[in-house]
């Protein structure tokens, strides 16, 4: 038994009809697997959504650089303050679907056709995050999310050299801006050992979050359209073939991370995930061992409102009947040091996406 069947307690091949299980246990029943699956996603997408916040905004509190003072005679030191910050804010936006019909095509509807439906709906709702997602990691500019009871918000993208000064970088003890979406000045096509991405990438993440010995747990994700020059590169080594096994002397790659996508190799300290949904010519790092870049802002727990994509009306007005589905949720880059895009192209400067401009 899968999905809503299980649920029920009924057999996939059981042709019962919704409304002879009963509306009311099939739609609970159908909010329960959309909740579960709304958690699976998130599972998957923790790489990039740090947490999920009631706040509307908030402040990141950084340390600051420089060195103690030198001293002489009785002579106190000067009062030192740690300095640094940057503000922060999160949208929150409502989306949803809706199922209709009339009395007689919803009483033929079997469990069959029911589960169809729910799962469009969760294809639906996956894309809808997937999207809002990448949209912040690819933007490089802030934007305005007009909040009807908050007001005007201001909604950062990862750094953007727009001022803001950071801690100290690897190697400097002053406190700098930083940008971290790149155009590379060579072609996805001109990958090679000397226009090697994975360095760049990998160089730009670790001077802030530390370069430890044997590398750390950094992942790149690229277009299947990269694989082919990626895995030409001299440093690359491929993830063992499930169905293959090592002879002796063969490098293989162990502790592969869980990410979406899949994991084809390791070059240079990085892991290089094949993701369709990252555009061609583009490619994104992510520490994943420092805080990710995204939050997730949903409804105070106090409104009632619920959270996750849910069944929020089921309404009957003869002869139609109407089942709307909600999610409210939005996306906000609050660590705004992890996370590198990069741009395989000859322009200049980086431009977003097409998808997602």
């Amino acid at each position: 038994m899968a999905g809503i069947f299980g649920l029920l307690g009924l057999d996939d091949n059981d042709r019962s009809y919704v409304n002879n299980v009963g509306q009311r246990q099939v739609f609970d029943a159908a909010n329960t697997w959309l909740q579960a699956q709304q958690v699976e996603m998130m599972r998957v997408y923790s790489i990039f959504i740090e947490q999920e916040t009631e706040a509307f905004k908030e402040r990141y509190y950084l340390p600051g650089g420089g060195r103690l003072q030198r001293r002489g005679g009785q002579a106190q030191s000067a009062a030192t303050k740690a300095s640094g910050s940057w503000d922060v804010a999160y949208p929150l936006e409502d989306f949803g679907a809706q199922y209709a019909g009339d009395d007689v095509s919803m009483a033929y509807m079997n469990m069959q056709e029911m589960q169809r439906h729910l799962d469009t709906l969760d294809i639906q709702n996956m894309n809808t995050v997937r999207f809002e997602i990448l949209k912040s990691i690819f933007t490089n500019t802030s934007s305005t999310f007009v909040d009807p009871i908050q007001g005007s918000l201001t909604i950062q993208s990862l750094a953007n050299g727009d001022g803001t000064l950071y801690p100290p970088v690897l190697g400097s003890e002053t406190e700098a801006d930083d940008t971290h979406h790149i155009e590379t000045n060579y072609a996805a096509t001109a990958i090679s050992d000397t226009n090697n991405p994975y360095i760049t990438g990998r160089d730009d993440l670790e001077e802030h979050f530390g370069a430890p010995t044997g590398f750390g747990n950094i992942v790149a994700f690229v277009n299947n359209a990269e694989v082919a020059e990626t895995e030409d590169l001299t440093d690359f080594v491929p993830v063992e073939d499930v169905h293959i096994r090592s002879g002796n002397d063969a490098n293989v790659p162990y502790n592969l991370p869980s990410v979406p996508g899949r994991i084809i190799g390791r070059c240079n300290g990085v892991w290089i995930v094949d993701w369709r949904w990252v555009p061609a010519t583009y490619q994104i790092f992510i520490d994943l061992e420092a805080p990710a870049p995204l939050k997730m802002r949903v409804d105070p727990a106090d409104t009632g409102l619920g959270r996750g994509f849910q069944l929020v009306s089921n309404e009957m007005n003869y002869p139609f009947e109407q089942s709307h589905y909600r999610h409210r949720f939005g996306v906000g880059v609050g660590n705004r040091l992890n996370g590198v895009v990069l741009e395989l192209n000859t322009g200049g400067d980086y431009t977003i996406p097409t998808a997602y401009q």
